[in-house]
């Protein structure tokens, strides 16, 4: 993605463009890391890897403003801009949207149901009246002359401008009412670059069994999965992003469409971790001999060959040595 760098890394990668090419086929569908557990320690580990994108997920973790600023930072500087970093905020919050943007992230706005809650969300996200935005103008955030160069010059609005052409806003549709209510959404509300179904909650939600969010085969379920389908059909300029993961056996049918698909995830890497433990377990048994000697244990002490060893003393025929006290005791009671 370094060709949707913006001039200044502290600011926000030109990542509405990149998914709009992505979306139309001028490029190949960016590819996606998701960061669960939302560590800086993490973020760095991963930002040199190439991903086209890593997603901070500041909904469902417990790091704070600072903790998700100096990830964005981490992820925009180690991959030397090559990888645009999106931030899950936790809710509507106006402030939170800010904060990630402020960042230099673009953004994931979760749980969206309504044209008013969408309305609202995508107003934090812009500046100016003429775009309905209610985002505050950070005032030191970028150094004037140094790193709030703009892409596009002629824009009237200036820097502020350009970041509202750069950062991308996703949304997440998580609900049977927000499925029913997208066409609205996508009519009346411009601007959302992309559109996200949470299967997870959205199965939640309609009392039926999460599945990790891989779906089902209820006839209430391919119904809301058939009208979201049809809805995102119907607005041809807004792409789609979900999770596709290699290992999933219907891999293919979910990069089906998709402009940005999450291939990666750092809890289910660690979670692999879990196999190696299982085949350890199959391979490791108890030790049945030690040096060539048959072992067994009574009364807590080992024997072999007729020699009993324990806390650091051996006795044969009577005569201790190797006391633990680097003395040595014969037979006669004499060092």
């Amino acid at each position: 993605m370094a060709a949707y760098r913006s001039p200044s890394l502290f600011q926000p990668h030109r990542a509405r463009q990149a998914l709009r090419d992505a979306h139309s086929g001028k490029i190949a569908p960016l590819i996606g890391l998701y960061l669960g557990l939302s560590t800086v320690p993490t973020a760095r580990f991963v930002a040199p890897m190439g991903y086209d994108m890593i997603w901070i997920d500041w909904e469902h973790s417990s790091c704070g403003v600072e903790t998700m600023t100096t990830m964005v930072h981490e992820i925009m500087f180690m991959s030397e801009g090559k990888t645009i970093p999106f931030v899950r905020v936790p809710g509507h919050d106006h402030a939170a949207i800010g904060f990630a943007l402020d960042a230099g992230a673009s953004v994931v706005i979760p749980q969206v149901e309504t044209v008013a809650e969408a309305q609202h969300v995508l107003s934090a996200t812009k500046f100016g009246s003429r775009v309905r935005g209610t985002r505050s103008a950070p005032p030191f955030r970028l150094i004037p002359g140094v790193t709030d160069t703009c892409h596009d010059a002629s824009h009237p609005l200036g820097i502020h401008g350009n970041l509202n052409e750069a950062a991308a806003v996703m949304i997440q549709i998580e609900s049977l009412a927000g499925v029913r209510n997208l066409d609205r959404i996508l009519s009346e509300v411009p601007d959302i670059d992309a559109v996200w179904l949470g299967t997870l909650d959205l199965r939640v939600s309609m009392d039926l069994p999460g599945n990790s969010g891989m779906g089902g085969a209820e006839p209430e379920w391919l119904d809301a999965v058939r009208l979201f389908d049809e809805t995102m059909a119907r607005h041809p300029t807004v792409a789609k992003a979900g999770f596709a993961m290699a290992a999933m056996p219907n891999f293919q049918e979910m990069l089906e469409g998709k402009a940005l698909v999450m291939m990666a995830a750092d809890v289910m890497a660690l979670m692999g971790l879990m196999g190696s433990l299982h085949s350890g377990r199959e391979v490791v048994k108890p030790l049945t001999r030690v040096g060539g000697a048959e072992v067994e244990k009574e009364n807590g002490m080992e024997k072999g060959n007729g020699v009993e060893k324990g806390n650091g003393v051996k006795k044969e025929n009577g005569v201790s040595n190797g006391s633990g006290t680097g003395l040595v005791v014969n037979g006669n009671g004499k060092v």
